[in-house]
């Protein structure tokens, strides 16, 4: 199992929300490329980067930013936020981004995001954010009635790199990862799932690698101190 640290960017910055609301946050380092730095010399080997100015704003924002991280630091990097176009996508793999993160386009705009698969194979993976089971669109701030595991089997048909699944209820609240949704994705679809919201603790790294999920993204427990990228590394193997 794959171990993500997370960088959220907004205003250059590095931050975690809470829940996923832009009124609620914290920020934690003012060089995202320094904090990049940080998380390979502890033996990360992949990050998971979110653009929260262009999720918001439905295009790329950060972009200086995600441009410094990829340039300095030799490590596998997923990203997303705002990426609604193909141009956008192209952008992204310019950059040096392994695979692309979409949402909102996927939810949306479904038929164009088939086409992009098969555009892009294997470098693209839907982020499906929900809320109980129904997914969360622009930025989780719109609740849309789409149920998760449904949309799931839809997007594992086409040629993707992965399932990105957050749970919004547990995202920075350093209260565990819901690993009953998770092992249903698990159980549901032949992707690789890769969960992220609430992982606090080394239990609940080992709790995840049973589920089967491929990868846990790390947040706000990275930056509070309950859990080093080490540490996660050592029970998720």
């Amino acid at each position: 199992m794959d171990i993500l640290p997370a960088i959220d960017l907004r205003d250059g910055k590095c931050v975690r929300l809470i829940q996923g609301q832009y009124e609620k946050q914290i920020t934690y380092k003012d060089n995202p490329a320094a904090q990049a730095h940080e998380f390979f010399a502890d033996g990360a080997r992949w990050l998971h980067i979110v653009d929260l100015d262009g999720a918001k704003a439905g295009r790329p924002v950060n972009t200086e930013a995600a441009t410094q991280i990829a340039q300095s630091v030799s490590i596998k990097i997923e990203l997303g936020g705002g990426i609604r176009s193909e141009s956008s996508i192209r952008q992204m793999l310019d950059l040096g981004v392994e695979r692309v993160i979409l949402g909102t386009s996927v939810i949306h705009q479904f038929d164009w995001f088939c086409e992009m698969t098969h555009k892009f194979p294997g470098r693209l993976a839907p982020s499906l954010d929900a809320r109980g089971g129904a997914l969360a669109t622009d930025g989780w701030l719109q609740q849309g009635k789409d149920n998760l595991l449904d949309f799931a089997k839809q997007a594992a048909r086409l040629p993707i790199a992965a399932i990105i699944y957050t749970d919004i209820s547990k995202d920075g609240m350093l209260g565990g990862p819901n690993l009953q949704r998770t092992e249903e994705l698990v159980r549901t679809v032949s992707v690789p799932i890769v969960a992220a919201g609430g992982v606090t603790v080394v239990q609940d790294v080992l709790n995840l690698k049973q589920t089967g999920a491929a990868g846990a993204v790390i947040g706000r427990a990275l930056y509070e101190g309950t859990i080093t990228v080490s540490q996660a590394l050592q029970a998720a193997q």
